[in-house]
């Protein structure tokens, strides 16, 4: 039974939220996106336009997760509320409050508005790396039973996805949640899959580095990948499906080697003219760029780890069932030549 209401979306501009909607509104739903400024309002509706027929049921409003202001507004009438708004940088700010403060802060004001709204769920965009960042070198599968070590040296990214969702999961379970206001939280690792709009996001900077030729060769990393349209198809089911309340959900679909997506998109579009740099890289090399190089510097502690993802929990609750990583990474590039990015 499709609900009459509004969801709403956080961060409506943002690379999954658009597919988010898009896909709410092929089902049926009315969807109210949350932007920062209006001005995004047009850039938004465009870009639907190109993703979705069913565009006609979208409400475009504007508030921040900084700010109390235009919240009440913007969640009346509301019964459930995708939270994906979040920042995610290229590189370590000047200080990891810059990140951790809008996270944890704007987490907890969603939540506040959305129980005072008797809301009736909140579906959290969080990410694996809040689950197992801080366990560099410990080979083996991790669930949604992990938690990323704030302790260690995790990066101002990944510090603000765990304290913001321990902070939710905190409101959610204590007396102040008066209202029985539910929450699920889906945890994704590197999101790929098709860019939408010529704002390209920082989960695409790897593809487009190395569609670029911008790096020597391929440092010996593995990353968890999805595709940013089963991440989104995940979110809906968290909303829909009653089982969903109460956990966590790790989505991965597989994990790919840096060498694996070099070799992927060579394969496929070094005949296109693109040449791109698939020689591994000692170990070594890669520790001594990172002295320079700011960007290296927030990956060089996962070297040479080895590591799974389970997403059982997804599959068995959400029945959720992803597209391979090949797909994801080869959607991702096609989708950065159509935009003109590359």
């Amino acid at each position: 039974m499709i609900s009459s209401k509004p969801i709403l979306v956080t961060g409506a501009s943002g690379f999954i939220a658009l597919h988010v909607i898009a896909q709410l509104l092929e089902k049926g739903y009315k969807v109210r996106g949350t932007v920062r400024s209006q001005k995004k309002e047009a850039e938004v509706r465009e870009t639907i336009s190109r993703l979705v027929q069913k565009n006609y049921q979208l409400e475009i409003v504007s508030t921040d997760i900084e700010q109390d202001a235009g919240w009440k507004e913007a969640l009346h009438d509301v019964e459930y509320v995708l939270h994906v708004a979040s920042p995610f940088p290229l590189a370590e700010p000047k200080h990891e409050d810059e990140l951790i403060k809008p996270a944890v802060e704007g987490t907890l004001r969603v939540l506040k508005f959305a129980h005072d709204a008797n809301v009736k769920r909140v579906v959290q965009v969080s990410s694996n790396a809040a689950v197992s960042a801080g366990y560099a070198g410990d080979n083996r599968t991790f669930t949604e039973a992990d938690w990323s070590k704030v302790e260690n040296n995790i990066g101002a990214y990944s510090k603000s996805k765990t304290l913001a969702e321990r902070a939710a999961w905190k409101f959610i379970n204590s007396a102040e949640n008066k209202n029985k206001l539910e929450m699920v939280a889906i945890n994704p690792p590197f999101v790929l899959g098709p860019v939408s709009n010529k704002n390209y996001n920082t989960s695409s900077e790897v593809v487009r580095t190395y569609m670029l030729g911008q790096v020597p060769g391929t440092a010996k990393i593995k990353i968890g990948c999805v595709d940013v349209r089963d991440v989104a198809s995940a979110i809906i089911s968290a909303m829909e499906i009653k089982e969903a309340s109460g956990n966590r959900f790790l989505v991965s679909a597989g994990e790919l080697w840096m060498k694996e997506i070099a070799d992927i998109l060579h394969a496929q579009f070094s005949k296109r003219g693109y040449k791109i740099p698939t020689m591994p890289l000692p170990s070594f090399v890669v520790r001594f760029v990172a002295i320079f190089d700011p960007k290296v510097r927030a990956i060089v502690n996962t070297l040479d780890w080895d590591f799974q993802l389970s997403s059982e929990k997804a599959k068995q609750i959400l029945k959720w069932n992803p597209r391979s990583a090949k797909e994801s990474v080869l959607a991702m590039a096609e989708s950065l030549i159509e935009q003109g990015i590359l």
